[in-house]
């Protein structure tokens, strides 16, 4: 037989295992769902990861959390990268997150969805703010790269429909790292235009033509979508195809799938505009006909009416009439005066029933009556107690021990009082009391059975 090994505590033991761990495995990326997430009030967080056969204990330290924009929560579906350890207090194994990504989204798409639901939560998205754009606008400012075939379509649309359209090209970059910057400038600056000499626009377009996640990013940064939020001018926002959406989309006043469309939006066309308004020409023309025609039937009825052949009898009919309104206005203003006598004699009435020395009076009589039934109750009461009262002193007359003892019982106790009822209770010299029914008897017991 081998010789026994040595023991080893649990704490060795637990620091063992926990150096395999850290160092057979150490640093993972592992996949799962979130469940039993909670935060804590030190910044720290703790939830468990798990698939459909097992799970594993995470804590997400506020230092590395802080770095993580999308917040977490139970049921997301993540991809986290951490340090595999022991929590010797508790013997558990857990992993110390340094990380955690979406599952099945980049990084990109990652901070598109966080950036999205931090502004949504703020209310930047709520239709209360967003402005309404113009029907027919005199100036147009476009925001968007000066080479880019964004410019050169909305430029050629905004023209033909709409040539008396007064349009402002401000140059930015539309891509690249800094680009986000020029774009919010540029908004800030035209909403100052009158401050800097510039024409101030009814509109600004912001947009690009279309391209990938990566291309279209400077216009889902946050600071693009601040300014277009702050800005007094309606912002129209038309990046890319109409399957695209940036976070500019959601913020502006209104959303064009394609910089065209945004063109053909703001710019009716001018044949159109002609076609509506030799209608509403059309429209007046037989409005004003028809107003003239009915004006001269009322002169020519007026013309033959009797206040033109008769002016005299109109007069005495009116004067007539007027006298008739005079009675009747006598009579209501009559009928309104009997109508407040019979009210404030009713009021007269009221008040005499309610006066305060004939509720005083009321209330004496009232108070009277209850004092003479509570006397009677009390007193039928006090009856009906006492008869209890006997009814029970004779019922303990009869049951208590003085009424046993009359009819020939006795009741034996020792010296210290305690009822005797067996005989192995005393020993023989014990002194013992017979109570009877007058008087008491000692006794010594001199045989014990």
């Amino acid at each position: 037989m081998e010789a026994e090994k040595p023991a080893l505590t649990v704490s060795q033991l637990t620091r063992k295992i926990r150096s395999l761990l850290e160092d057979s495995i150490g640093e993972v990326w592992v996949e799962g769902e979130i469940s039993n997430h909670r935060l804590q009030s030190s910044g720290h967080q703790y939830f468990t990861l798990k698939d459909e056969g097992a799970q594993l204990s995470c804590v997400f330290f506020r230092g590395a959390s802080a770095r993580v924009t999308t917040p977490l929560r139970d049921g997301m579906q993540v991809q986290i990268f951490g340090e595999l350890t022991v929590y010797e207090q508790r013997g558990n194994y857990q992993i110390i997150v340094r990380a955690v990504q979406p599952k099945g989204l980049g990084s990109l798409q990652a901070r598109f969805e966080a950036l999205k639901q931090k502004l949504n939560d703020e209310g930047l998205f709520e239709a209360q703010y967003k402005q309404p754009i113009p029907r027919f606008p005199r100036c147009v400012a476009l925001v968007t790269s000066p080479t880019g075939a964004a410019i050169r379509d909305m430029v050629n649309i905004l023209t033909r429909r709409a040539p008396w359209l007064r349009l402002m090209v401000f140059p930015v970059r539309v891509q690249g790292q800094g680009a986000e910057k020029e774009i919010a400038r540029a908004i800030q600056l035209l909403n100052q235009a009158e401050d800097i000499g510039l024409p101030v626009p009814d509109t600004i377009v912001v947009g690009r033509g279309g391209g990938s996640l990566e291309d279209l990013w400077n216009f889902n940064e946050e600071i693009v979508a601040r300014a277009i939020f702050a800005s007094d001018i309606p912002i129209i926002s038309a990046v890319g195809h109409e399957i695209d959406f940036t976070i500019s989309d959601f913020v502006a006043d209104l959303r064009a799938p394609t910089p065209s469309a945004a063109a053909e939006l703001l710019a009716p066309d001018v044949n159109e505009l002609k076609r509506h308004f030799d209608a509403i020409e059309k429209s007046l023309g037989q409005r004003v006909d028809s107003t003239l025609e009915q004006q001269a039937r009322i002169l020519e009825l007026t013309a033959k009416g009797a206040l033109l052949r008769e002016p005299e009898r109109q007069l005495q009919d009116a004067e007539q009439a007027v006298d008739e309104i005079e009675d009747r206005f006598h009579r209501s203003l009559e009928q309104a005066w009997r109508g407040l006598d019979d009210e404030l004699l009713h009021q007269q009435h009221t008040l005499e029933r309610y006066h305060p020395a004939q509720l005083l009076n009321e209330a004496g009589h009232r108070t009277e009556m209850f004092e003479h039934r509570m006397n009677s109750v009390m007193k039928q009461r006090l009856e009906e107690c006492k008869q209890r009262i006997a009814s029970m002193q004779k019922l303990v007359k009869s049951l208590g021990p003085d009424a046993t003892l009359e009819r020939g019982f006795s009741l034996t106790v020792d010296a210290k009082g305690k009822v005797i009822v067996d005989p192995q209770q005393v020993r023989v010299g014990d002194m013992l009391i017979t109570k009877l029914a007058h008087g008491r008897v000692s006794s010594v017991v001199t045989q014990n059975k």
